[in-house]
């Protein structure tokens, strides 16, 4: 992959359509998504099937951590790939991380799902070549797309995600029912050369940056007012949106919904509504203010909550009434967080856009874990009922403080463009 672009790096600037943009930002999401769909969804299916403990599959689950702590090391990766005085070296930067993931799945495949040791290295790689892979694409978006079209390009972020996760997690289990490990995981591998092929072979349009700008930092971030109160409004929205997602699965098991119509809601429904509400918040985001589309997104996500505090407390519940209201969440889900990522955007620096934007994503991982880790260690103890109306309570505390936090700095720039 190194070598196709190595070329592409040193062209002069060229104008590019949007539309070959965010077809080849798309195809770096939805292969960014197809490893998390993997290593969280398909790996621990095949490692219990093939006899592994739930410790085991949760230890590999560890290697989520990359995406959480990324930041670290964003500043680095945005120093090669946006040199100061150089030519930007995004399609190398994408290429190498992208190499990188590949490598790591073929090692998967070559391993085996039962040598926990080796298999947990190679999944660590993957993951984190992925994530890094995701600073310099996030830069790249950040710097290349216009203003009036940032809602397409975090609806091609957002919807990516979904469509990735339901090849990683979904097409994967029926390859690996039929043709077993290693054919399936080189078939995924095989998966992501295609996705990245479109940005790895359109034209590059790289320009030389300014000599002249900050060096890019943790620091310096943290200093911009808009990118504090930009973490502030993802914690808020997080808190919102996200902490009790972790319960319907359990929810929906308890209430007599088979393994396999849930998975059929997961696989299916759940994906189109995804893919929906992302692609319809590109769209509507061309006619509506952020926050309009974020509050609307926080109002639906509370009475979903509270609908599912009902159906906790009440007796019998049509299996129908279920699903309805859990796919309505997962489009609720996908276009308030279109619409966030695009306020985001804005607020992220053209002198240092992969780090700013890998900060709120950083932000938006780390919340949810915390999140999730709660709702864990209490949900039994309080129950179904009494988790649901709680998190339809945070979700009216957010939209009630949204525009208030929404609004703190957001004209400040610092060198956006």
């Amino acid at each position: 992959m190194v070598s196709a672009v190595a070329a592409a790096d040193d062209a002069p600037p060229a104008a590019r359509p949007a539309a070959r943009l965010l077809i080849g930002l798309g195809g770096l999401y939805v292969a960014q998504s197809v490893i998390g769909g993997v290593v969280f969804t398909g790996l621990p299916a095949v490692m219990r099937q093939n006899g592994a403990s739930l410790g085991d599959i949760a230890f590999i689950l560890l290697t989520v951590l990359p995406w959480s702590f990324k930041f670290l090391w964003a500043p680095a990766v945005e120093r090669f790939r946006s040199p100061h005085g150089g030519v930007r070296r995004t399609r190398t930067t994408v290429a190498i991380f992208g190499t990188l993931a590949v490598c790591a799945i073929l090692a998967t495949a070559l391993i085996g799902p039962t040598a926990l040791g080796p298999l947990t290295v190679a999944i660590m790689v993957a993951s984190f070549s992925s994530a890094t892979l995701d600073i310099a694409c996030d830069g790249h978006a950040v710097e290349s797309v216009a203003g009036r079209d940032r809602g397409l390009a975090n609806a091609a972020q957002v919807g990516g995600a979904y469509l990735g996760s339901a090849i990683g997690g979904g097409l994967y289990l029926v390859l690996l029912d039929h043709f077993g490990w290693r054919p399936s995981t080189l078939a995924m591998a095989a998966v992501l050369l295609v996705l990245a092929a479109p940005f790895l072979t359109a034209p590059d349009g790289a320009r030389i940056d300014r000599a002249d700008r900050p060096r890019q930092s943790l620091r310096h971030a943290l200093k911009r007012p808009a990118v504090r109160s930009g973490l502030l409004l993802v914690g808020l929205f997080v808190l919102g949106q996200k902490w009790a997602m972790v319960l319907i699965g359990p929810f929906l098991i308890d209430r007599g919904l088979s393994l396999s119509t849930i998975g059929t809601v997961n696989g299916i429904g759940i994906t189109a509504l995804g893919l929906a509400g992302a692609l319809g918040g590109g769209v509507v985001l061309r006619r509506f203010s952020v926050l309009g589309v974020m509050s609307a997104a926080l109002a639906v996500q509370g009475v979903v909550m509270f609908a599912l505090a009902v159906f906790a407390a009440s007796g019998d519940v049509a299996p129908a009434a279920l699903v309805a209201t859990t796919l309505v969440s997962s489009g609720s889900l996908a276009l308030g967080f279109v619409a966030l990522y695009s306020d985001l955007m804005g607020r992220a620096s053209a002198d240092q856009a992969g780090v700013d934007f890998t900060l709120f994503q950083s932000m938006d991982a780390i919340v949810s874990l915390i999140g999730w880790r709660l709702v864990g260690l209490f949900g039994d103890a309080l129950g179904f009922a009494a988790c649901f109306a709680g998190s339809g309570l945070l979700a009216l505390l957010a939209l009630g403080l949204l525009p208030i936090v929404a609004g703190r700095n957001r004209g400040e720039t610092d060198g956006h463009g």
